[in-house]
């Protein structure tokens, strides 16, 4: 005689839901912990908060990438992306990720100085008085080195593919941006992060590498330093930022499809 008890397996629709939401979680929750207990003593230990931040990001560099050299199969996943040969869907895929991380600059950065001016940031005004403090020489090694490199190690090159192992380009993508952009400190730099963070995760599906995201990073950090102030302030209000957004959302479009065009089967006009 039967009970009519229905076992959830892990075949199960919701056990496989809840197993994903908690392997999320635990993503998440271990990089953000991960990052918090090496980056206390060393606070603590090293006054110079610039000198602090290059010494955390060394060690995560070195610790993630002895974990992508000597365990290769916990980053990996499915499907394989398509071979570099094919120059026409590589330039095609370059032009899209170009212009997107182009309007992610100019949305990110009108965005977030539009924000500041209507709400302010005490966490940026200390970020801000930090880098007025330091050495130009640490700031822009920091800048242009220290964050993009371990930045990218963390997120693109640890997080997101622990997160494509059992969730979705999208889902992926998301979390790590919302992560990348929080871990900024103040909503100044998150809004004007975020926008790169997707295009970033995009651009790491695509190729699977670190140093291609590396050289994204540091590019839209670069150009940070370089345009002028009074160019992004002019830009830095709704009738600006609303069709800069807009733009960067419809490029979104064609680079999703050419960064999710893995396998052998998979034909993407470039």
């Amino acid at each position: 005689m039967t009970t009519g008890r229905i076992i959830a397996g892990p075949s199960h629709p919701l056990a496989s839901s809840l197993s994903r939401v908690g392997w999320c979680a635990s993503v998440v929750l271990g990089v953000i912990g991960g990052y918090t207990l090496l980056a206390l003593p060393i606070a603590a230990w090293i006054t110079s908060p610039v000198v602090a931040t290059m010494t955390v990001g060394g060690i995560v560099v070195v610790a993630v990438g002895c974990v992508r050299l000597l365990r290769p199969q916990l980053v990996s996943y499915g499907p394989a992306p398509l071979p570099p040969g094919d120059a026409r869907r590589q330039r095609g895929f370059w032009r899209w990720a170009a212009l997107a991380a182009a309007l992610a600059f100019l949305a990110g950065q009108a965005n977030a100085l539009m924000l500041y001016g209507l709400i302010g940031s005490a966490g940026f005004d200390r970020h801000l008085d930090v880098e007025r403090a330091s050495a130009t020489a640490l700031v822009v090694a920091l800048t242009l080195v220290v964050a993009p490199l371990s930045e990218e190690t963390l997120f693109r090159g640890l997080a997101y593919p622990l997160l494509r192992r059992r969730t979705s380009i999208v889902a992926a993508t998301l979390i790590t941006t919302l992560v990348f952009a929080c871990v900024h400190g103040n909503l100044v730099q998150a809004a004007a992060t975020a926008p790169l963070g997707i295009v970033l995760a995009l651009v790491a599906e695509r190729t699977r590498g670190l140093w291609q995201v590396v050289v994204v990073h540091a590019a839209y950090n670069l150009a940070a330093m370089l345009v002028p102030p009074q160019a992004i302030h002019a830009l830095a209000a709704p009738h600006y930022v609303v069709p800069l957004a807009a733009a960067w959302t419809v490029c979104l479009a064609p680079l999703f499809v050419r960064a999710r065009s893995t396998g052998a089967a998979a034909v993407v006009p470039g």
